[in-house]
């Protein structure tokens, strides 16, 4: 069934004040929530729902509107929550009319939202904040035709991974199952298992190499016990085979992969799609996540740096191979064709289509340089900022979401978040001029006051 979406009556209540008599009109917040066009939110994300019988969805100016705020603001999805009870600029924002007391959805209701709509819809939230500042006058259609594109990495919530923490976690897992299901084990190896982590991390931390590998054999011999004690009990018991084939296989990964092995390894246990991604940084050789492209205007924009796409891209692909993947989907969300695009050395022997009107400008080229595309390059490392602060300020830094498709949708949204927090700072500009403009004494008051 189609979500019941909600449409400003007008209507007084006798019990009940109106938000729009309790809040200011002339709040960014509010002026931003008359920009943005609703209705085109609805098409997008209705497309998802049927007409089959059943409890009708939420509205989607609710729920795109908890996501733009959360990922604008930078809050978790309890916090949101928390702060849409208590703040009637975000019931506005989402479409109330009155001030509502009590939250008319469970927070869960968010994460399957995010989880329906998937990235393909959350990509109309770039495009509608894209429009608005073409509206608002904060950016031109013609600033998005030349772009900066680099990646990045959003990193997983998970802890730094170390073979002997994941044989330890791996070990509990299993055990833990085991005692749940009713599997009787001859050894849990609980009070052992921790005193060899403990000694592993010390040995390790004192640089005695030698002792912290009999610890980590230790740890990988009490795993194999296990996971040969449980293989030998689920037999002919097809019911338990279930539940154990996937926490027994990925044991058995974390105990046959090996330091320096080539191929993919596993990383984290509840977050098995994480890849260990090098981008060559200092304090930070190695990071736990996921590969992100993120383009930017060449030029910014009098609003700030919008960004024009955010793609995850799985299996850490070589940036130079992405080109032919994103650009596309860039001309589809800005709705025009690219003329200029300019990346960073990391983009050498990139795979863009040859016979698109577009040109590629890759950092360090030598020959056919001219005044313009050396000012460009110049230009390409002002999407290096605005990638800083997607991490910091818009919940790019750490992805809390399950998932490859968690991390699809957290690089899109992040963006989101980011695009609109320009837009809000634009209003708050845009309202400090005219009451500038207000205060000023005009030239017939300053005349009359002279003679």
């Amino acid at each position: 069934m189609r979500p019941n979406e909600r449409r400003q009556t007008g209507q007084s209540d006798l019990f009940r004040a109106r938000l729009d008599q309790i809040v200011d009109l002339d709040h960014p917040v509010v002026k931003l929530a008359a920009a943005i066009d609703w209705r085109f939110l609805e098409e997008q994300f209705g497309a998802v729902y049927t007409d089959a019988p059943g409890r009708p969805p939420l509205p989607t100016r609710l729920m795109a509107g908890l996501a733009i705020l959360k990922h604008m603001h930078d809050l978790s999805d309890e916090v949101l929550c928390e702060r849409w009870v208590e703040n009637p600029y975000y019931q506005l924002f989402c479409g109330e009319e009155f001030f509502c007391h009590q939250l008319p959805f469970d927070r869960s209701s968010l994460t399957r939202w995010r989880q329906r709509m998937g990235e393909d819809k959350l990509v109309a939230l770039i495009q509608e904040s894209l429009a608005v500042a073409t509206r608002m006058g904060a950016a031109k259609p013609a600033d998005f035709r030349q772009v900066v594109i680099d990646t990045t990495v959003q990193e997983k919530a998970i802890a730094f991974p170390t073979d002997a923490k994941l044989m330890h976690r791996a070990r509990e897992r299993l055990v833990r199952l085991a005692q749940a299901r009713g599997v009787t084990l001859r050894q849990s190896y609980v009070r052992v298992g921790k005193i060899a982590l403990i000694r592993h991390q010390r040995y390790a931390h004192a640089k005695q190499f030698k002792r912290a590998t009999r610890a980590l054999r230790s740890l990988r011999t009490m795993l194999g016990r296990i996971i040969r004690d449980i293989t030998r009990k689920i037999v002919g018991r097809p019911e338990l085979a279930d539940v154990f084939a996937l926490p027994l296989s990925r044991a058995r990964r974390v105990k046959d992969q090996r330091q320096r092995q080539r191929g993919r390894k596993l990383y984290s246990l509840h977050a098995p799609e994480v890849e260990c991604i090098g981008k060559g940084k200092a304090h930070k050789p190695y990071e736990f996540g996921v590969k992100v492209s993120v383009a930017t205007p060449l030029n910014r924009c009098r609003g700030g740096e919008f960004v024009a796409h955010v793609k995850a891209l799985p299996g850490n692909p070589y940036d130079g191979h992405t080109l032919a993947a994103v650009l596309p989907d860039i001309e589809s969300t800005i709705g025009a064709g690219l003329e200029r695009i300019v990346t960073d050395a990391g983009y050498k022997g990139h795979n863009a289509p040859k016979h698109q009107r577009f040109k590629v400008y890759v950092a360090g080229q030598k020959r056919g340089l001219t005044a313009a595309i050396k000012r460009a390059f110049r230009r390409r490392s002002a999407v290096e900022p605005t990638i800083g602060h997607l991490k910091n300020e818009h919940r790019m830094g750490r992805n809390h979401l399950a998932g490859r498709a968690g991390d699809a949708a957290n690089a899109v949204l992040a963006a989101v978040g980011y695009n609109f927090g320009l837009l809000l700072r634009w209003l708050a500009l845009l309202l400090r001029i005219v009451l500038a403009v207000l205060a000023a004494p005009s030239n017939s008051s300053r005349t009359i006051v002279a003679s």
